[in-house]
């Protein structure tokens, strides 16, 4: 029985071993290795959201390696490559993307709802101490006069 658990237990790690995925890829020079590996990991996986192409498994991550591959190969610059992506993936697909009108709400949202926060902190603070420094309501003559009746009212 112990054999049958082992020999499973074998077969399932070589199974999801062999399903792991390794580039190779043949760089002409060190330089353009590492114009890949610099690419590979400034551009964002469109699939896993928070990982580089460098980092994710996902499928769309592996094809992404490949084309990035192929125009290093044709002797593109980073810049085309990085506008090839952009303009098939978005401005999404860079970890840094530029300041410009459709990344505003992106660049400049998390700071305005901080101060929004901190306005309505302010306002709630400032009307807590307006309550507490106004004094009680003051009652006319008459209606003391009906507390006081209530009140012996109550007593007696």
């Amino acid at each position: 029985m112990k054999r049958l658990i082992r020999g499973a237990l074998l077969g399932l790690f070589l199974v999801t071993t062999a399903q792991a995925a390794i580039d190779t890829y043949e760089f002409r020079d060190e330089a353009e290795r590492e114009r890949y590996r610099t690419l590979t990991e400034e551009l964002r996986c469109p699939k896993c959201q928070n990982q580089n192409i460098a980092d994710s498994n996902a499928p769309i991550a592996m094809d992404l390696r490949q084309e990035i591959f192929r125009m290093l190969e044709e002797g593109q610059s980073n810049d085309q490559i990085v506008d090839y992506l952009v303009d098939r993936y978005g401005d999404f697909v860079r970890y840094k993307p530029p300041v410009n009108a459709k990344t505003m709400l992106l660049w400049y949202g998390p700071v305005g709802l901080l101060v929004l926060g901190f306005g309505v902190l302010t306002v709630i603070l400032v009307r807590r101490r307006r309550v507490e420094k106004a004094p009680a309501s003051t009652l006319s003559e008459t209606e003391r006069e009906r507390l006081a009746q209530l009140l012996d009212k109550k007593d007696s």
